[in-house]
């Protein structure tokens, strides 16, 4: 009874699958504006049928990153990945650089 205690104080449960985060959304894209300081403007590129006609259609999407070191410039390709709301736009951080 008493190694039971023990144990149970030393290591607490694990917990259950419900409050366990789940995995943060990544997304690949290129970096069109680095002008501002710490910030960078993304646009990704997502290829999808068009809901009527089928054929493939793009949809670009514009996402505000966080990069704290300022190395991504305008035309690298970067992975972001979503964090916490940072400012008024900014909900993703600069995981890395891809390609210079």
């Amino acid at each position: 009874m008493a190694e039971q205690d023990r144990r149970s104080l030393s290591q607490p449960p694990p917990l259950p699958a419900s409050l366990t985060r789940a995995s943060r959304k990544t997304r690949t894209g290129e970096v069109i504006s680095s002008g501002m300081n710490k910030t960078i403007v993304v646009r990704t590129v997502t290829r999808v049928p068009h809901p009527k006609f089928g054929k493939i259609v793009k949809q670009m999407k514009k996402f505000y990153a966080h990069d704290a070191e300022n190395k991504a410039k305008t035309g690298d390709m970067v992975r972001i990945m979503e964090t916490r709301p940072l400012s008024n736009l900014k909900r993703w951080r600069l995981l890395e650089v891809l390609q210079k």
